[in-house]
């Protein structure tokens, strides 16, 4: 069995299947999202209505999702995307969509690699990773750079390779692969960059191009 995991698709749902399609999966294949799978690009609902559909398909929680959780039980106002997102959504389809999104993991912990959409902090054990690190907060951005001095990925001291999306690191529509450990696959396919995917168990590379800023649209 292969699992392909994507970096942030942002609503890209056309950009989704052909990555599919090209990486050509099985049906006992399993899909893994990153996290940030909805937001800035066009077609959020059919993204998500993909991955709540379809068997052998999970996605951990990105720091998009969490903000609309916390916005929609109003601890924050949403971001314009997420106002976006529920306008194309409808309220009661809205719903539906938090209820879903709050069932997504912090982490997982595969036989290959571990899976966290933000940051990894060093020598802290994957369980008690603070919240705002692994999902990508600007606080948690922040903590680490004032407790380290290099950036987090080059700190990296887990026991498997780690991947990881929510910024594009190089802004070239490339993943920024460091040492073979870290693998930083969010290469902003909602701003034309591209959608990029890993497949395990042999963390093959795989990618299709986005041809139009779809955020700025």
């Amino acid at each position: 069995m292969k699992r392909l995991i994507i970096g942030d698709i942002h609503g890209c749902y056309l950009k989704l299947q052909e990555l599919l399609q090209k990486v050509g999966l099985s049906a006992d294949d399993e899909i893994i999202a990153i996290g940030d799978i909805i937001d800035r690009g066009s077609d959020s609902p059919k993204v998500m209505n993909f991955f709540m559909t379809y068997s052998n398909t999970q996605s951990v929680m990105g720091n998009h999702e969490r903000k609309h959780l916390r916005s929609f039980r109003r601890e924050i106002r949403p971001a314009l995307s997420q106002l976006i997102t529920r306008h194309q959504f409808g309220d009661d389809r809205y719903s539906q969509l938090c209820a879903y999104i709050n069932s997504f993991p912090r982490f997982l912990d595969l036989p290959e690699a571990i899976l966290v959409h933000g940051f990894f902090e060093p020598s802290v054990p994957l369980t008690e990773q603070r919240e705002t690190v692994i999902f990508g907060t600007l606080g948690g951005e922040v903590y680490l750079k004032q407790h380290y001095h290099r950036p987090w990925y080059e700190l990296y001291d887990g026991d498997k390779p780690i991947i990881v999306g929510h910024l594009d690191y190089l802004g070239t529509g490339k993943p920024l692969i460091y040492r073979d450990r870290v693998f930083c696959i969010d290469t902003w396919c909602c701003r034309g960059g591209a959608l990029t995917g890993i497949v395990l168990p042999d963390l093959h590379l795989v990618s299709v191009q986005s041809h139009k800023n779809y955020w700025a649209k």
